[in-house]
């Protein structure tokens, strides 16, 4: 067994640009850092015999990235006909204006203020530019706006940051909540048990080849942080920065500001449940 066929998910090896499905290619912006791993993963999603193209979350703000992403669908006799947002955050969508006008193409987002065009998108839309078939997936947590998007001819599912490549999804406080995130990874568990998808195409990190092994992992995960967390408070560990420094000290220090909003969110989740008291 190979190392990355030993890790949650499967992370698939080699380059993360490229073609990924018989209908997805990836194409990585140039913004690594500790939040957005390799850099943000804009996604070209097109049928093979096609000519239209849909991307999804075309990154920041950076017209090199932005030009190479058209290209790229260019390479493959593609013209870019629609833009898709999985939520709002300017890693995913500070340069989405910047491509529409590129591409002269509508960007359908769930917040209203990321749209340009009369179209948003709804949980249940199914979206058909060029005979593809995408649909919406509501997945709420990371943030309120987050979607995820089923692409049910390749069995996968394109998650934006509701589960990553490599590492877990911080889930910050307020616009984070921890029971939105438990019932979206839920939903994303159904869809590999009732509709047999079996791969995450990612927002950061590789592709990951075990979907179902991915969102369990990820659902193991966050229960155990929640007892972690209950036990901290119930040693006395009353706020944010005193459980992240119990709780996450073995984690690069430099993370603990983003580990502290993730937090509150648990600490919210668990007041709200009953599970630790004021």
């Amino acid at each position: 067994m190979t190392e990355a066929a030993a890790l949650p998910g499967r992370p698939r090896g080699g380059a993360i640009t490229g073609q990924a499905t018989p209908r997805a290619h990836c194409v990585l912006a140039p913004n690594p850092s500790a939040m957005t791993l390799d850099g943000t993963n804009t996604w070209i999603v097109a049928e093979p015999d096609s000519d239209l193209a849909v991307v999804i979350d075309p990154g920041p703000l950076d017209e090199g990235h932005l030009r190479a992403v058209i290209e790229t669908a260019e390479r493959a006799g593609k013209r870019v006909a629609l833009t898709l947002l999985t939520h709002g955050h300017p890693d995913h969508a500070d340069g989405a204006a910047r491509f529409a006008e590129l591409t002269r193409s509508a960007v359908r987002a769930l917040d209203p203020a990321l749209r340009l065009g009369d179209e948003g998108l709804e949980a249940g839309d199914v979206i058909t530019t060029g005979g593809l078939e995408l649909r919406v997936v509501p997945t709420p947590g990371h943030t309120a706006d987050s979607l995820s998007f089923h692409l049910p001819a390749d069995r996968a599912v394109l998650t934006g940051d509701t589960i990553l490549g490599r590492g877990t999804t911080v889930v910050a406080h307020p616009d984070g909540r921890l029971g939105d995130y438990l019932d979206s990874l839920r939903r994303l568990r159904s869809l590999t048990v009732d509709d047999g998808v079996a791969t995450v195409l990612p927002g950061h990190g590789p592709v990951l080849n075990d979907a179902q092994g991915a969102v369990e992992f990820y659902l193991a995960h966050r229960a155990n942080r929640l007892a972690q967390v209950e036990t901290a408070v119930e040693a006395g560990h009353r706020t944010s920065a005193e459980v992240v420094a119990n709780v996450y000290a073995d984690v690069d220090r430099s993370l603990w500001p983003a580990a502290e909003l993730s937090v509150r969110a648990q600490l919210e989740y668990l007041g709200e449940h009953g599970l630790i008291q004021d």
